[in-house]
C-alpha cells in the first residue's frame, strides 16, 4: 500500500509547512543532477515528488486520506500505461513539481543547490592557499618579557620543477576534450538542460598529458619549513597571533594562506595573572603582621628585588600594590601593577616556652587589640 506520508517522513497531521520542508530536503538529496547514472536515486526522486504533488494539494490530500493512492492517481495524476514512473508520466513532471516546491526559475535553483552555471568559471581563478593553525606553549617569564620562538610547519609550497603548473612542460597542458575547455558538461532532460562540473578536468578546462615528476601533476608539494614567531611582551593564554603568508601556497597564482599561532602560557610557581596585573601571595608570620616588617619582593621584569614595607597590624587578605611592576600591555599601553596579597601564617609546632609567651600575651589582650572580633561578637548577641 502506497504511503505518501511515509515517503516524506512526516506525520499524517503534518501541516503544509512541514510537508514542504520535508520534500525540499529529500528532493535536494535525490535530485537526478546530483545522482547521475543512479537509477535508484532517480526512482526515489519520482516517488517523493509524487507524494508531495498529492499532499501539497488540499483537495487531493483529502481524497487520498479517504480513498488511498489509487483514487488520486486515477483522478488526474496521470499514472498512464508507462509503468514505473511513480504516478508521473515522465521525469519532466517530477521536475516540474520540484520547481514549484522551490519557487523561481531553474537557473536560480540549480545554481544554489547543484553548482550549475558557473562550476568551471571559478576553477581557473587564483585561489588563496589554506591557512594553518598551531599551538605554542611558552613560559610565564617569556610572556612577560617577549621572545622569539621557532617551530616547524609542514606546508604545501609551489613546485619549483614546474613552477606550479603541474605539467612537465607548457606543451603538456591541453584543452579538456570532454568539456572543450568550459569546465562544464551539459545534460538535457526533456526541456531542461542542466550543467555540472566536468568529471575529467574537475572544472579546470584543461588536462595535463605529461605530469611533472616532482609534484606528480599537483603543482604543489609538501615541505617542512622553519618559522620564527615573534612573541610580543604581555601575551596571554588563548591569544592568537597571525603570521601572514606562512600558510599553504596559493593555486593558479593566488596568495599564500596565513599561519595562526595560538598561545598557551605555562603557570608560574609563585606568580599568577589577572589581566595586566601580576598577583603574588606573600606569607608572613603572626608577629610580622602585628609589628610590621620589610620584605624583599621578586619581580619578573626587574633584575633585583623590590623592598616592600608591610604596615603594622596588617590583616589577612590585605592587598598591597606596587605600581607598574606587572605585565606589559600586549598592545603597548603601559604596564599593570604587582599586587601582593598578605597571607598571615598561624604558628605551628610551638615549644613550651612559646606557648607560655602566647598565653601571657593572651592575658593582656583588650578589645582594642581585636576590633573586628568585638564587632562580630556584638552582632551575634541577638542569636543567644
Amino acid at each position: 500500500m502506497t504511503d505518501y506520508y511515509q515517503r516524506l517522513g512526516v506525520d499524517k497531521n503534518a501541516d503544509q509547512t512541514s510537508i514542504k520542508k520535508a520534500y525540499r530536503k529529500l528532493a535536494v538529496k535525490y535530485h537526478p543532477d546530483k545522482n547521475q547514472d543512479d537509477p535508484e536515486a532517480e526512482g526515489k526522486f519520482k516517488e517523493i515528488s509524487e507524494a508531495y504533488e498529492v499532499l501539497s494539494d488540499e483537495n487531493k490530500r483529502q481524497i487520498y486520506d479517504q480513498y488511498g493512492a489509487d483514487a488520486v492517481q486515477n483522478g488526474g495524476m496521470g499514472a498512464g500505461p508507462g509503468g514505473g514512473m511513480g504516478g508521473f508520466s515522465s521525469m519532466e513532471d517530477a521536475l516540474k513539481t520540484f520547481m514549484g516546491a522551490f519557487g523561481g526559475n531553474s537557473d536560480n535553483i540549480f545554481d544554489s543547490f547543484f553548482g550549475g552555471g558557473g562550476g568551471g568559471s571559478d576553477s581557473g581563478r587564483p585561489r588563496q592557499g589554506s591557512s594553518k593553525k598551531v599551538r605554542l606553549t611558552i613560559s610565564f617569564e617569556e610572556a612577560a618579557k617577549g621572545c622569539n620562538k621557532s617551530l616547524m610547519v609542514t606546508n604545501y609550497i609551489s613546485c619549483g620543477g614546474c613552477k606550479g603548473s603541474g605539467a612537465k612542460s607548457q606543451s603538456d597542458i591541453q584543452t579538456c576534450p570532454t568539456c572543450q575547455g568550459s569546465g562544464q558538461v551539459h545534460q538535457s532532460r526533456g526541456f531542461f538542460t542542466m550543467a555540472s562540473t566536468c568529471h575529467q578536468c574537475h572544472g579546470a578546462g584543461q588536462v595535463i598529458t605529461n605530469p611533472c615528476g616532482e609534484c606528480h601533476g599537483y603543482g604543489r608539494k609538501k615541505e617542512k619549513q622553519k618559522v620564527t614567531v615573534p612573541i610580543p611582551a604581555g601575551v596571554d593564554s588563548d591569544m592568537r597571533l597571525k603570521m601572514q603568508g606562512y600558510g599553504d601556497s596559493g593555486e593558479n597564482g593566488g596568495p599564500q594562506g596565513d599561519l595562526y599561532v595560538f598561545i598557551q602560557v605555562e603557570p608560574h610557581d609563585i606568580f599568577s595573572r589577572e589581566g595586566d596585573n601580576i598577583i603574588l601571595t606573600l606569607p608572613i608570620s603572626l608577629t610580622e603582621a602585628a609589628l610590621g616588617c620589610k620584605k624583599d619582593i621578586p619581580t619578573l621584569l626587574s633584575k633585583s628585588p623590590i623592598r616592600l614595607s608591610v604596615p603594622i597590624g596588617v590583616q589577612y587578605g590585605k592587598v598591597l600594590r606596587m605600581r607598574h611592576e606587572g605585565m606589559p600591555n600586549v598592545h603597548g599601553h603601559g604596564r599593570g601593577d604587582l599586587l601582593i596579597s598578605i597571607a598571615i601564617e598561624t604558628p605551628v609546632n610551638l615549644t613550651q616556652k612559646q606557648k607560655k609567651l602566647l598565653k601571657d600575651f593572651q592575658n593582656t589582650e583588650t578589645e582594642q587589640n581585636s576590633p573586628k572580633k568585638k564587632s562580630f561578637l556584638d552582632k551575634i548577641k541577638a542569636f543567644f
